[in-house]
């Protein structure tokens, strides 16, 4: 009964550490504007800002916007998440291979792709397409070299022994091999989703024709601060709930194994 309590103890702990730090980033924001002066041009009253957030969702302006950006997020993740398992797993198979591409992978992972979002947009536009690539390159990555890792580094003790017990190929793949891999595979898969959600958006800033990304910068440039803000905070809060039901299943995964 006490690592129960302990464990709901230590979530109720952080749940409120974390109430907190917005309350005083709030407070501060408040005080920032109302009292020390600073330029309502580069930082408005969030008061202001919480009446234009009411407004956006009250008449739902953002629904067209959403849509586009998470359109682009599914299928750039999913098209990662499948290529990147799938040459992720064919690679562990060999070890000539795996000490090949791994390394190189990893060196072309450390590069910051987005650099190269001019390249994607001529080859596929201002629209979507360019969104597409470029959140499944930058995605594919962190899935490919989980899926190495978890396969590659499976207890070679497990499979001997699901071998010498008369395992066939797929009972070995199933019962042995994915079950070892799942944990480091999904914690890939989660940060593939992170990454491809912040190069989306990130991209949506630069070119494009529609999603978050876009209205924010188009309210910027009309100077539209509050409302502007009131997006910023919106996608925030999208990209928060996102990245918590994801790290949610990913903590149900590895339980389920």
């Amino acid at each position: 009964m006490s690592a129960p309590r302990d464990r709901f103890k230590g979530g109720l702990a952080s749940r409120l550490v974390q109430v907190g730090f917005l309350v005083a980033i709030s407070v501060l924001w408040y005080l920032a504007t109302t009292r020390w002066g600073v330029n309502k041009l580069l930082l408005p009253n969030p008061l202001n800002v919480w009446d234009q957030l009411v407004d956006v969702i009250a008449k739902g302006e953002y629904l067209n916007d959403l849509r586009i950006t998470l359109t682009e997020l599914a299928f750039a993740f999913a098209i990662s998440m499948v290529s990147g398992t799938l040459i992720g797993f064919a690679i562990s198979r060999s070890p000539y291979f795996t000490k090949v591409f791994e390394p190189l992978f990893a060196g072309i992972y450390s590069i910051p792709i987005i650099l190269f979002l001019p390249l994607y947009v001529l080859f596929f536009g201002l629209g979507p397409a360019s969104k597409i690539a470029l959140g499944t390159t930058i995605s594919f990555f962190p899935v490919v070299l989980s899926t190495i890792a978890g396969f590659s580094n499976v207890d070679r003790v497990l499979v001997t022994a699901a071998k010498s017990m008369g395992a066939s190929d797929y009972q070995l793949f199933r019962y042995v091999l994915v079950p070892a891999a799942l944990p480091v595979i999904l914690t890939g898969l989660r940060m593939g989703f992170t990454v491809a959600l912040l190069s989306i958006i990130g991209s949506e800033t630069i070119a494009s024709l529609g999603g978050l990304g876009h209205r924010i910068v188009n309210l910027a440039e009309n100077m539209d601060m509050a409302r502007m803000f009131a997006y910023i905070v919106f996608a925030i809060a999208i990209a928060a709930f996102l990245n918590t039901t994801v790290s949610v299943l990913e903590a149900r995964g590895k339980r389920q194994r």
